[in-house]
């Protein structure tokens, strides 16, 4: 007794010593957004890091009434606080950094220094959502000879306007982004970029085919490829929705083959980790050597489809493990399969943007796949991909898929440039008026007046094709200068942020586009389908036959993809001019 004594006296006595109080509050930046992940360090509690959790908040506990906090986190300027009040909830901020603060800006497809936006509609079909576009016009080059776009290589539209018409329906105008279309197909001409470790940009200036007045100015860009051997490491978080949504074999069961032929390609060194959400969100596998493919096949194989969307949770959980398992140096990558259709936590296309905007400063990437049809968000997925420094592409069947994961493995998974845009510079001795075809932007995004260019990410090997639709100046007073345009590409190296830019020039030797090679031609009536598909003003007069005839007159017949591109266009013209009904014959 005499001992318990002693023991409950020496307990009285230390007390104070260990009392505990509890530091509670929450870390938001500058614009209210909160912020998980800073990094937390206290005085009393040494080097030892703590972290905000979800939702910004924290719950650390101390020996003392105050105490002194520093915050930390990748791209906000960091702060210290002393003689904090330990029994007061906290509300903290962060001063984000100007290349952060930029990220949740509005962001452009292409620019033109100076010009006030026009309007567009908002068109939704059959429940699903695409981005309302404003289609690029006619602009001065003598008031405005500068403009610029993003380049990335985002291919989700061709394989979606595919999917529609494939289908006998009607192709909604916003989902036809006429970039993404002439991104679809492998349209280079330098056959020696393998070698090389910068651009390439070879320009051609033809005569227009839907205007004798107009030419066409074609700018063909080629990324460095990636040496094979020496592809670093990669971080992989396969994310996917297996929500009630995905219950159909156009969606979770063909997301499941397209992820097994991905898991063809990993090496020993990669890592894999697998997300689902559907209900609830949950590790399917735990960080796993590429070398184990049947096993991470055998997880794939079992997912099963049921319950709500949690979107929002899953894509914060798949960050978190990324950067878990983070490779210095390497490729890592969420990579999010859905339909978009997101329904539980935040929703909208704003508050998702928001979400993944705070996490562009990890190194961590986003990539895209969408699926599906009648509930099919190509609106949110396309934001997604875009704060995400990443891609986007669209899977209607399996051999999408193979394209996407196997054919184009390197160009959808490793980035040779971040944040890289084309500026254009006419000459208006040449040029009186110039139009950029596709590219179109938002919009909400044209009526800020905040609204910067947005830079895209590039993969390896990629090429790119653009097209300016060119009302040249009159006669002879281009050929006092034989510049047409001054080109100047700007990117970011990846990892590096090391800014980089290269230089080119277009030429004012326009020649009949019957001549030049056949892969501009081949690369205009691919712009034409899109235009005459979006019924565009700018091509009056022009129907899906000529663009056959363009198309059949240029196409490469041992591609594969070009002659689904011929099928496609034949598609549509049956679509467009049904024959008619036999009349039944009287039963008189």
């Amino acid at each position: 007794m005499k001992k318990l004594i002693w023991i409950l006296f020496a307990l009285t006595l230390t007390a104070p010593v260990f009392s505990q109080y509890y530091l509670r509050g929450e870390i938001r930046d500058n614009k209210g957004h909160l912020l998980e992940g800073v990094k937390i360090l206290l005085s009393s509690r040494g080097t030892v890091p703590f972290f905000s959790g979800y939702g910004g908040s924290f719950g650390i506990p101390v020996s003392s009434l105050t105490d002194s906090i520093s915050l930390s986190m990748d791209g906000y300027e960091s702060i210290q606080k002393k003689w904090i009040d330990t029994k007061q909830f906290q509300v903290l901020h962060l001063q984000m950094l100007p290349a952060t603060a930029q990220s949740y800006q509005h962001k452009l497809s292409s620019a033109t220094t100076n010009l006030k936006a026009s309007t567009g509609n908002m068109l939704s079909v059959l429940g699903e959502s695409y981005r309302s576009l404003v289609e690029n016009s006619f602009i001065d080059a003598d008031k405005y000879p500068e403009t610029g776009f993003s380049l990335n290589i985002d291919k989700a539209s061709y394989s979606n306007i595919r999917r529609f018409i494939t289908n006998e329906m009607h192709v909604p105008i916003d989902a036809i982004r006429i970039e993404e279309m002439l991104n679809y197909f492998s349209l280079a001409t330098d056959n020696n970029q393998s070698a090389k470790q910068i651009f390439n940009c070879q320009t051609k200036l033809s005569s227009c085919p839907w205007d004798e007045n107009h030419q066409l100015l074609f700018l063909n860009l080629s990324a460095p490829r990636l040496n094979l051997d020496s592809i670093p490491a990669s971080n992989l978080v396969f994310l996917i929705d297996i929500s009630g949504s995905m219950d159909k074999p156009n969606r979770l069961p063909l997301l499941q083959s397209a992820f097994k032929l991905l898991v063809d390609n990993l090496r020993e060194k990669d890592t894999i980790t697998i997300v689902t959400y559907g209900g609830t969100v949950g590790i399917a596998l735990a960080p796993t050597s590429g070398n184990q493919k049947p096993r991470i096949k055998e997880v794939i194989d079992s997912l099963a489809a049921s319950g709500d969307t949690p979107g929002e949770s899953a894509i914060r959980i798949a960050y978190e493990l990324a950067k878990r398992s983070f490779i210095p140096k390497g490729n890592n990558r969420v990579i999010l399969a859905t339909d978009g259709d997101f329904n539980i936590g935040q929703t909208t296309e704003k508050e998702l943007e928001d979400m993944v905007s705070g996490f562009r400063q990890t190194g961590i990437y986003l990539t895209c796949l969408g699926v599906g049809m009648g509930n099919y968000k190509d609106s949110k997925l396309e934001a997604l991909s875009k704060k995400g420094k990443g891609n986007f592409a669209y899977i209607d069947n399996l051999g999408e898929a193979q394209k996407v994961l196997v054919t184009e493995f390197t160009q959808t998974l490793y980035s040779v440039a971040d944040n890289a845009s084309l500026k254009i510079n006419f000459n208006p001795a040449a040029v009186k008026e110039y139009r950029l075809i596709g590219f179109d932007n938002r919009k909400n995004d044209m009526e800020d007046s905040s609204s910067q260019l947005e830079g895209g990410e590039i993969g390896s090997g990629q090429s790119m094709m653009a097209i300016f639709e060119i009302n040249p100046a009159e006669k002879g007073k281009g050929l006092q200068n034989p510049v047409l345009a001054n080109l100047t590409l700007n990117y970011k190296i990846p990892k590096t942020g090391v800014e980089q830019n290269q230089s080119f020039s277009a030429l004012f030797a326009p020649e009949n586009i019957d001549l030049i090679a056949p892969v501009y031609r081949f690369a205009a009536s691919v712009a034409m389908f899109g235009m005459v598909l979006k019924q565009s003003a700018y091509i009056q007069n022009y129907q899906l036959e000529d663009v056959l005839q363009l198309a059949k007159s240029s196409y490469d017949s041992n591609d594969l993809l070009q002659n689904d591109f011929i099928y496609l266009i034949e598609k549509a013209i049956k679509m467009a001019h049904p024959p008619k009904q036999r009349r039944r014959k009287s039963e008189n």
